[in-house]
């Protein structure tokens, strides 16, 4: 008999004696939080006939750090850091996100090129994100290699980045009406040399990994999410595409100059962790095209609006604005009473609603096999428990 603690409607833990068939010769497990495929501390438990799952349930709140509340403590531009610890590998989305919130409440006019440095500089960071996810992922399943040659191309990236935000990580690096500090022609060089090479080291990667089969033994008709469980649990990135569902903020609801550039969003319909796999695999080269793309328009100007306020008092109102991040659709919903802090700030998270069906999808499965739907997720648990 285990003891599970639960939150009932009026906020108050009580406890659920969850008694398992004996005569089956079930078990419980605890999957985390210090299991290393958990990337985190996050803890699934697990009911077990065998090696079969017959119940998982995730649970959270191992790392919560009150992140919407403290937005209420803070000034706008104090706040803006928080954001890079949200999501660590993809923090320029979710800085462009709370910016993007500011100014559309503000209506305060980004220059056009801070919005291509903004675009550049965010899908950089996408690759650097898919790197690491694409690295680790394989390390879960038991392969050590690859994740030297993601971290090779990563350091690249973060030393490329490291030149104009000063970070390498947690990226604070946009502002209210553009960005922290201007590119340079040597940025530019580097992007460019960088970009040339990773296309062959996608080359490499898929003679590499892809199209071996040790790894397609482990992810092929594996965690199989039907675009009905997406639907019906908010699932959206990769998690979705991989299950046919082409809907992509930069081109479902485009924000920014996304309109402008020519690029594909990878769709594939088998539904698997092979399916949610080689979308991040397609995505990181079409991320390149779009930066390729953006340093060919690159235009001169300022990289942030000469009256951009630097303690902003947003009128009176509520506004929601999102982008695409590595993991789906972060939305900031931002309400305002007219002082330097938020009323009140939410946060959506991708990563919450990718793990949320993990239930419905692992039950049936072998213990194996949910390491392999759980990695497929790509999810950063800090972004979960905000």
């Amino acid at each position: 008999m285990t003891l599970d603690l639960r939150l009932d409607s009026t906020g108050d833990f009580y406890a659920r004696k969850f008694q398992p068939d004996l005569r089956d010769d079930r078990l419980i497990l605890n999957m985390g939080p210090q299991h290393p495929s958990t990337h985190g501390v996050l803890r699934v438990l697990l009911e077990v006939d065998g090696e079969y799952i017959v119940r998982a349930e995730p649970v959270l709140g191992y790392v919560h750090r009150m992140q919407e509340k403290m937005a209420e403590i803070r000034t706008y531009p104090q706040y803006l850091p928080n954001m890079g610890r949200v999501d660590y590998l993809h923090a320029l989305a979710w800085n462009w996100a709370y910016v993007g919130a500011v100014e559309r409440l503000m209506d305060i006019e980004v220059p056009q090129r801070a919005e291509y440095i903004r675009v550049i500089t965010c899908e950089l960071n996408r690759i650097k994100s898919h790197l690491l996810w694409w690295g680790a992922y394989l390390l879960d399943l038991g392969a050590f290699t690859p994740i030297m040659y993601a971290f090779a191309d990563r350091e690249r990236l973060m030393d490329i980045l490291q030149r104009i935000t000063g970070s390498r990580l947690t990226f604070c690096y946009y502002r209210f009406g553009g960005v922290s500090t201007d590119v340079d022609q040597r940025f530019v060089e580097e992007v460019r040399a960088f970009c040339s090479d990773f296309d062959e080291r996608l080359k490499i990667f898929k003679d590499l990994v892809t199209d071996n089969i040790i790894l397609r033994s482990r992810v092929e008709e594996v965690g199989e999410i039907s675009p009905e469980v997406c639907r019906s649990f908010g699932a959206t990135g990769p998690v979705m595409r991989g299950s046919g569902i082409e809907y992509d903020v930069r081109r479902a609801e485009p924000y920014s100059i996304y309109s402008q550039f020519d690029f594909q969003i990878p769709v594939y319909d088998q539904c698997d962790a092979l399916a949610r796999y080689m979308v991040r695999m397609d995505e990181m080269s079409q991320s390149v095209s779009i930066v390729l793309q953006a340093l060919d328009a690159l235009p001169t100007g300022d990289h942030i609006h000469p009256l951009a306020p630097r303690r902003p008092c947003p009128p009176p109102g509520d506004v929601y604005f999102s982008v695409e991040s590595a993991r789906g659709q972060v939305g900031v919903h931002l309400v305002s009473h007219g002082g330097e802090s938020p009323y009140r700030l939410k946060l959506r998270s991708p990563s919450f609603s990718n793990l949320s069906l993990l239930s419905e999808v692992a039950e049936g499965s072998l213990i194996s096999d949910a390491v392999s739907t759980l990695g497929s997720l790509d999810l950063v648990i800090p972004e979960i428990d905000r």
